[in-house]
């Protein structure tokens, strides 16, 4: 719709993919917002329908296979039902992504700085030579050192972190509204990671450019995402700013995940923490609630669809879960400071 409040808009998005082995529900019922030069986390285990999400605000998931519900509204231009060669336009210039494997999202053939300057020409009246001297800059501002030499070379003469610094300058390269960062640090060191996020930050601070991080880790985005969205089994389970989620989570798959952040300041554990079982089956997922064959607070109500509301006095603090208020205070586990998830006897924090 012209006129619309925030930058970009989702709501309700369903995707679903036709298998062998039946229908795969990867996204339900997901909404959120984004305005310019806010940072929205993503976070979930692998299969939680993250990836799809980011993927689907690009177009990326269009196939025979596939069924697309909802909406995706770009300044209030509707993206789902646009026309492929108007989604080339949006691709790159409005918004951009940062794929988690920077080594399959390059080509491994052809120099990276011919990748950064056929995107710039793609989206832009500007000569060839003009363009180089962008991908040097782009470069150079994403911390690789000697960047007008390096931009000869090929994906694989660069590190892991140098090829994921040359990520950030090809997303940054038409200076989109919205930048889709795919679990950019996963398999980085964590010196690189820091300096990486730090550079993503940097970057969208210069153009107001508002990112959406996906992540399955909420300690990487604890000092750079302004909201977060939790995700479970293709839904969002919770949602809320970073200190509501951090300080007053109300969902215990969230409790699950913040216990699972190993303490710094404490000796490493005898065995990391973790939440017992594994995600569910998109194929066939539970009944109800999907975390609730893995929640130790399981009661009858469970069976049924939660749907995500506000139950506590937080403005913009949602949560999918049918224990009260009261309840959730009572039954997380709070450890130094740390929230976490009793079970059954024990403590993931």
């Amino acid at each position: 719709m012209p006129g619309s409040e925030h930058l970009l808009e989702v709501e309700n998005l369903r995707v679903s993919f036709r298998t062998e082995d039946g229908v795969v529900q990867a996204v339900d019922e997901v909404s959120f917002h984004l305005d310019p030069g806010e940072v929205l986390a993503v976070v979930g285990e692998s299969g939680s329908g993250k990836s799809v999400t980011g993927m689907t605000l690009l177009g990326l998931t269009r196939s025979q296979n596939a069924k697309i519900e909802g909406s995706v509204r770009l300044r209030g231009e509707e993206l789902l039902n646009a026309r492929d060669d108007e989604l080339r336009r949006v691709r790159g210039a409005e918004i951009a992504m940062i794929f988690q494997d920077p080594m399959t999202a390059l080509n491994p053939v052809h120099r990276v700085g011919d990748q950064i300057v056929e995107q710039i020409r793609a989206h832009g009246d500007i000569d060839k030579g003009a363009a180089r001297d962008r991908a040097v800059d782009l470069m150079e501002r994403a911390g690789i050192p000697r960047a007008a030499e390096r931009l000869r070379s090929y994906p694989h003469e660069f590190s892991g972190g140098m090829r994921q610094r040359v990520m950030i300058a090809m997303a940054m390269s038409c200076s989109p509204s919205v930048l889709v960062a795919d679990e950019p640090t996963t398999a980085l060191d964590v010196t690189i990671q820091a300096q990486i996020l730090r550079e993503i930050k940097q970057l969208c601070e210069e153009n107001d450019t508002a990112v959406i991080m996906v992540t399955h880790d909420l300690g990487v985005v604890a000092d750079i995402a302004d909201r977060a969205l939790v995700m479970y089994g293709g839904r969002v389970v919770e949602e809320g700013t970073l200190d509501q989620i951090f300080y007053d989570p109300q969902h215990p798959y969230t409790w699950g995940l913040l216990g699972s952040i190993t303490r710094l300041d404490r000796d490493p554990p005898h065995r990391l923490p973790a939440i017992p079982g594994l995600p569910p089956s998109l194929l066939a997922p539970p009944q109800g609630c999907h975390f609730r064959p893995r929640c130790p607070f399981e009661f009858d109500q469970c069976s049924q669809h939660p749907d995500l509301e506000q139950r506590i006095d937080e403005p913009g603090h949602r949560d999918r879960c049918f224990l009260s208020p009261e309840d959730k205070r009572s039954d997380r586990v709070v450890d130094d400071g740390m929230i976490g998830l009793r079970i059954d006897g024990s403590v993931t924090a």
